[in-house]
C-alpha cells in the first residue's frame, strides 16, 4: 500500500500533540533567523523560541549558546497557534529553577554573589543570577552612599525567598557575620564599639559581626545601670564566651577581666587598658568554664 504525501499530511493533522502552556519539553536547534530560532520538539510545525526568551544573559552569541543540532529542555510559554507553533523559552525555565535553587538553599548557611543595579529609600536592588533582589539598608554594611554601591558585587545571604510574588530579599550583613563566625572562638579577647544598650545588656560591633554582653557579664559584681557604665559608640574590649553558629550569635564577658569583684564598676578604664595583658588568664578561666554564659 502506497502512502502519499497527502495522506501523510492527513496523519499531521489527526495527531493531538496537546502540547500546553508550562509543560517542559525535549527539542533540538533547527535553524537562526534574526528575531529568534526555530526549534524541532516533534509536533506540526517547528517551535520558535525568540532572542529574548533564549537566556537569562542579555547579551550572549545564541549561535555559540544554542548551535544548531543542540538537544536540551524547553519551556512552553504560548500554546499551539493555528499553525501548530508553539513559543518557547529559556530564560522562564531558567528563572523557575533559579526559584527552587534559591529556596533549598535559603535554610542553610550558603551565600551568592549579586550585582548592585539600583538604589531606593529603603535599600539597594540586585541582580541575583537573573532574578531581581532587594537588600534592605538595614541589612547592608554601609548604610550610608547607596549610589556608590551600583555596578558593585555584594555577597549575600537568602533572608525571603518567595517565587508566588517573586520576591527575593537578601543580607550582606548577615551574609558578612557568618563569614566572621568562621573566624572566631571562644577565649578570643576582641575589641569593638558599644552599638546598642538594652535592659539585659549591651550591644558590640567589631569585625563585622555584633555581640552581647549580657548584664551579667559586666562585672563580678550587680549592675545597676548599664547607662552609667557605657555609651554609644564606647570602644571596648571582651572576650568571646559562647558563639551560637545557628542563630548567628557570639556572647562576651568583661568581668572574666576583673581583678577583683567590681573592678569595672570602680575602673573600667584601668580594665580596658590591660585587657591584653590580663587575657590568657581569663582565657583560660573561660575555657576550663569557669565563667557561665549568660543568655537574654
Amino acid at each position: 500500500m502506497s502512502f502519499s504525501s497527502d495522506d501523510f499530511e492527513k496523519a499531521l493533522e489527526q495527531h493531538d500533540y496537546a502540547f500546553q502552556r508550562g509543560q517542559v519539553v525535549r527539542g533540538t536547534v533547527h535553524n537562526h533567523e534574526s528575531d529568534g530560532i526555530y526549534v524541532d520538539i516533534g509536533g506540526k510545525a517547528a517551535a520558535y523560541l525568540p532572542n529574548d526568551e533564549a537566556s537569562l544573559r542579555r547579551s550572549v552569541d545564541l549561535t555559540a549558546v544554542l548551535p544548531i543540532g543542540e538537544e536540551r529542555d524547553f519551556l512552553i510559554i504560548r500554546e499551539q497557534n493555528s499553525e501548530g507553533q508553539v513559543t518557547l523559552s529559556i530564560r522562564q525555565l531558567e528563572i523557575k529553577r533559579m526559584w527552587q535553587q534559591f529556596e533549598e538553599m535559603q535554610n542553610t548557611e550558603a551565600t551568592i554573589d549579586v550585582r548592585v543595579s539600583g538604589v531606593n529609600k529603603g535599600g539597594v536592588t540586585v541582580d541575583a543570577q537573573g532574578l531581581r533582589g532587594f537588600v534592605p539598608r538595614s541589612h547592608l554594611i554601609d548604610r550610608d552612599g547607596l549610589d556608590t554601591l551600583v555596578g558593585k558585587i555584594l555577597t549575600v545571604s537568602l533572608l525571603e525567598v518567595d517565587p508566588e510574588r517573586r520576591r527575593l530579599v537578601l543580607s550582606q550583613r548577615l551574609a558578612s557575620q557568618a563569614a566572621s563566625l568562621t573566624q572566631l572562638e571562644v577565649g578570643q579577647l576582641v575589641s569593638g564599639r558599644i552599638s546598642g544598650i538594652k535592659p539585659f545588656g549591651v550591644f558590640v560591633d567589631f569585625d563585622g559581626v555584633t555581640g552581647l554582653l549580657h548584664i551579667n557579664q559586666v562585672s563580678k559584681n550587680y549592675v545597676s545601670s548599664l547607662e552609667a557604665i557605657f555609651q554609644i559608640g564606647q570602644a571596648v574590649k571582651a572576650m568571646i564566651i559562647g558563639i551560637d553558629d545557628a542563630k548567628r550569635r557570639v556572647s562576651l564577658s568583661i568581668k572574666v577581666l576583673e581583678k577583683h569583684p567590681g573592678e569595672v564598676l570602680e575602673s573600667l578604664d584601668t580594665v580596658m587598658s590591660e585587657a591584653d595583658d590580663r587575657a590568657d588568664k581569663a582565657r583560660t578561666a573561660v575555657l576550663r568554664g569557669d565563667t557561665e554564659e549568660e543568655k537574654a
